[in-house]
């Protein structure tokens, strides 16, 4: 999943004044991106407070944007998600009664009847910033764009729940404490500044999120994508992978895409090999974890990922005990490879393979 931070801000650090108005802060050239990039998403994640200050209506009107969304078969307008502990939104605001797209709310609170009619409710004993994207990718989104305000933002920074920050800074400066700023106390993790822009009187830094959870997230996302792929086959797990080498070279595949027998594994480390990679140090990214038995061939794919030297495993869910007991965990970690589990994907991936595991 692609996950979007977008905030804009004053010279000095604060989102807004301290005044009834709302303080414009993006120049006309920024919006427009921004619209653009809104366009790109899947949904658009904002607060609670957001959406009782501003009242936006996050829609996108731009008529090429909409037939470009069409034309790749998604629909004109976006899914708007909001967040709010209490529940207590009024469902008479411009985020539930403008677009045709769904709208759904995250909340530890009771919301009323009439809020349940325009929108889909999420209730959890807490919201994080992970609970809310495993849902999310559960609901078919795979690029969400978060705009706030403070305390949406301090989440999912603080929870490193991100891959990209665009940030705007408008020449004005606030120059008052009462003013909201960007983040919340709290701590927060260095980030890589990888371009900078001019939009009008808008400067746009653009920052990514270059730790190992949020690399790794992103390749499990992508495996899951190579995952949808798969044929729905009786005894035979849909399965995705991504192979990263040392050097940068990367190599998708999925259980089946050239032979029948083929595990995404197999796929990829043949892909691979067939190029000439290198695999030692290499990195392998999968839906489900490495078989460590199987009976259409000799070797598991465990195996072949310790016999080629592979240093990292990196997979969603642990393979059930539905054919066989695997056991790759335990072996890959003797061998000296390091395995990481990523289970915020594993939903997603038992619901493409309810073939086998509702049946």
């Amino acid at each position: 999943m692609r996950i979007i931070l977008s905030a804009a801000i004053s010279a000095d650090g604060y989102l807004d004044d301290f005044e009834r108005e709302r303080l414009i802060l993006s120049s006309p050239e920024d919006w427009r991106a921004i619209y653009a990039l809104r366009a790109e998403c899947d949904a658009i994640l904002v607060g609670a407070g957001t959406l009782r200050e501003d009242n936006p209506a996050l829609v996108i009107r731009d008529p090429k944007l909409r037939k470009k969304r069409l034309a790749e078969g998604r629909p004109a307008d976006i899914m708007k998600v909001t967040v709010s502990s209490s529940g207590r939104l009024d469902p008479k605001l411009r985020f539930f009664t403008e677009g045709a797209g769904e709208k759904v709310i995250f909340t530890t609170g009771v919301v009323s009847n009439e809020l349940s009619e325009v929108a889909t409710i999420i209730s959890r004993p807490e919201i994080t910033s992970p609970i809310i994207l495993e849902q999310l990718l559960k609901m078919g989104v795979n690029s969400v764009m978060v705009e706030g305000g403070s305390a949406v933002l301090s989440m999912f920074l603080r929870e490193k729940s991100w891959d990209e920050f665009r940030l705007g800074v408008a020449p004005v400066f606030v120059g008052d404490e009462r003013a909201p700023r960007l983040v919340l106390d709290g701590e927060y993790s260095p980030m890589t500044l990888v371009r900078t822009e001019r939009l009008g009187q808008t400067a746009v830094l653009h920052f990514v999120n270059r730790s190992q959870y949020r690399i790794d997230c992103s390749f499990v996302s992508r495996a899951l994508h190579n995952n949808n792929k798969c044929e729905s086959v009786a005894e035979r797990y849909r399965v995705g992978a991504v192979l990263v080498t040392l050097d940068g070279r990367e190599y998708d595949g999925h259980t089946g895409e050239t032979d029948p027998a083929n595990h995404a594994e197999e796929e990829v480390l043949a892909k691979a090999l067939a190029d000439g990679a290198d695999l030692n140090g290499a990195t392998i990214y999968s839906t489900i974890e490495p078989c460590t038995s199987r009976t259409s061939k000799p070797d598991s794919c465990t195996d072949l990922i310790i016999r080629h030297g592979l240093s990292r495993v990196v997979f969603a869910l642990r393979e059930p005990d539905r054919f066989v007991r695997c056991d790759s965990v335990r072996r890959l970690s003797e061998a000296g490879i390091e395995v990481t589990e990523i289970p915020a994907f594993a939903g997603e991936v038992i619901r493409l393979n309810s073939h086998i595991l509702k049946r």
